[in-house]
């Protein structure tokens, strides 16, 4: 099964989201951040750690020093190479100047990246504060920025918090589960000891994007019920769906819930 069609619309909004509308400052009648943001855009085509490219951008900031969406550009460059204080710097700078614009990438960056889970809280909820409109998602697309929280008060250990984010958000209207949401949530559920709950989010789950870990998990909720057979079936599954490229995928970090092939298969052995 593909991703839900959503899933990709989101990336494409995501995608959307790293480039800017000069003309939008011209109708603010922002001149400054205008010419600043046509300066930026000599950076395109060029890669991200070249000198063209970030010149590009300092030649944006020295136009307008209060030009945040520069240092928001600057900074991936330098969280991608590992020099994350100077990271901290710049996208500091560029919430300090444009919060709403940019506390969302900054509160996903502290989860994704740091493991910063009370950080990523803090700033996810003081966006929420200052917008009417929805939060939005993670750079990727994948998670909406609730989901997000939620996920962040699981590794504080605060999981009935994070069952009733998730929950609320899949009840918000116009909202479409994510790609992993039903899968978390019913993770949660299996860990706070309810089964039936558990069974019934990977089935949603199943319905909305099937996936290794989901079956999985799925699995172990069967062993907890001491359901043998199906319990089996399932881990059998999340191995089929392993080995043919279905499973949570990020390129730069562990995301949370993921599970390997060895894990499959040291259960699939163990239960034997």
């Amino acid at each position: 099964m593909k991703p839900p069609a959503l899933f990709f619309v989101l990336l494409l909004l995501s995608a959307k989201g790293w480039t800017q509308n000069c003309n939008a400052f011209l109708y603010a009648k922002d001149t400054l951040q205008y010419e600043a943001c046509l300066l930026a855009e000599a950076r395109e085509g060029h890669y991200q750690y070249s000198k063209a490219y970030q010149e590009a951008l300092d030649r944006a900031i020295e136009k307008c020093p209060y030009f945040s969406y520069a240092y928001l550009h600057k900074s991936t460059a330098y969280l991608k190479s590992g020099d994350f204080l100077t990271w901290k710097q710049l996208i500091d700078k560029a919430v300090a100047l444009n919060a709403k614009e940019n506390l969302g990438y900054r509160a996903w960056c502290r989860y994704q990246f740091f493991r910063d889970y009370q950080g990523a809280i803090d700033d996810v909820e003081t966006l929420d504060s200052l917008i009417s409109y929805d939060l939005g998602y993670s750079a990727g697309g994948e998670y909406h920025l609730n989901i997000a929280k939620a996920l962040c008060h699981k590794a504080l250990g605060n999981k009935k918090r994070a069952v009733e984010i998730i929950e609320n958000q899949l009840t918000t209207p116009d909202y479409t589960a994510g790609v992993y949401d039903y899968m978390h949530l019913g993770v949660l559920y299996l860990e706070l000891g309810n089964p039936q709950r558990a069974i019934d989010c990977f089935a949603k789950q199943t319905a909305n994007y099937e996936l290794a870990e989901n079956q999985f998990y799925l699995g172990l909720t069967y062993k907890s019920l001491q359901s043998n057979d199906q319990y089996l079936a399932c881990i059998r599954k999340s191995r089929e769906l392993y080995v043919s490229g279905k499973s949570m995928n990020d390129p730069y970090t562990e995301q949370m819930d993921k599970i390997y092939l060895q894990v499959i298969e040291n259960e699939l052995n163990s239960g034997k």
